[in-house]
C-alpha cells in the first residue's frame, strides 16, 4: 500500500492514461487524472470513480499549465510522489509521404509528447524530490526505437522520449527514479476508430509471440512494475507481445 502517496497522470481520461489511472487507484495510490479542458467531463467522470482522485484540466504542452497543474496538485493533495507523463498526440501519414509531414506537425507532436513531457517534468521535480521515492515513468513507443509507428514525427518524438528518460535518469538520482514503458500496438477507441487498426491488428496477432495486441491494463501492469522497482532507474520496457522478436 502507497501509504497515501499521490500520483498524477498525465492525458488521463480515456485509453493507456485511463489504464494506469485505474490500476494506480485499485494499487492505493491517490490518483490525479489529467486531461485538456476539452475532455474535461470524461476526465472527471473517471476521477469520480476512483477512491480518493481528483480531476486537473491542464495542457501539458504549454509552459504555463504544466506548471499550474503541479502547483494545483499539490495545493489539492500537499505532495506529489509519482509522475506517469502518458499526454501524447500523432498524425497518422505514411512514412514515404514526406511532405506531408510539414515542419507544422512536427512542431505539433513534439510540444506535447517531447516538450510537454519534459516541463512537466522539471516542474514536477522538487516535489518528488521531496517525496524521498518519487518515479517518473514515460509513455513512449515501440516506434521509438524501430523503423515503425502512425508517423515519422512520432516515431522520432517516441526515440526523444526514450533518451530524456536516460539522461534525467543520470540527474534526477539518488531520490528520484526515471524510466519509460514502451508500447507496442495497443487497443484503444483512437486506435479502434482509425482505418489502420485492423489490418495492423491482425498483422501483430501473427507475428506476436503472445498473438495479439496489447490492452491499456498491459501497459498499466508495466507502469506499476516500474514504480515499484526501487533499485531501476533509466530503462525503457518494451510491453508489445515480444512483436520485437519477430
Amino acid at each position: 500500500m502507497p501509504d497515501d502517496k499521490v500520483a498524477l497522470v498525465t492525458g488521463s481520461s480515456s485509453g493507456i492514461g485511463a489504464g494506469i489511472a485505474r490500476r494506480l487507484a485499485g494499487d492505493g495510490w491517490r490518483v490525479v487524472v489529467n486531461s485538456r479542458a476539452s475532455s474535461a467531463g470524461a476526465g472527471a467522470a473517471l476521477a469520480a470513480e476512483l477512491p480518493g482522485a481528483g480531476y486537473v484540466p491542464a495542457d501539458v504542452a504549454d509552459e504555463q499549465e504544466s506548471a499550474r497543474l503541479v502547483e494545483t496538485v499539490l495545493e489539492r493533495f500537499g505532495r506529489l510522489d509519482v509522475l506517469v507523463n502518458n499526454a501524447g498526440r500523432t498524425v497518422p501519414i505514411p512514412h514515404p509521404d514526406l511532405t506531408a509531414a510539414t515542419p507544422a506537425i512536427w512542431r505539433e507532436i513534439f510540444d506535447l509528447n517531447v516538450i510537454g513531457t519534459w516541463q512537466t517534468t522539471v516542474a514536477a521535480m522538487p516535489a518528488l524530490r521531496k517525496s524521498g521515492a518519487g518515479c517518473v515513468v514515460n509513455i513512449s513507443s515501440i516506434a521509438g526505437s524501430r523503423p515503425a509507428g502512425s508517423s515519422i514525427p512520432y516515431a522520432v518524438s517516441k526515440a526523444a522520449v526514450e533518451h530524456m528518460t536516460r539522461l534525467l535518469a543520470r540527474v534526477a538520482g539518488p531520490e528520484v527514479r526515471v524510466n519509460a514503458v514502451a508500447p507496442g500496438l495497443v487497443e484503444t477507441p483512437w486506435v479502434t476508430g482509425s482505418d489502420f487498426f485492423t489490418p495492423i491488428a491482425e498483422q501483430v496477432s501473427a507475428i506476436a509471440p503472445l498473438r495479439r495486441v496489447g490492452q491499456p491494463a498491459d501497459v498499466a501492469d508495466a507502469v506499476a512494475a516500474l514504480i515499484g522497482a526501487s533499485y531501476t532507474t533509466g530503462q525503457v520496457l518494451l510491453v508489445d507481445g515480444g512483436v520485437h522478436l519477430a
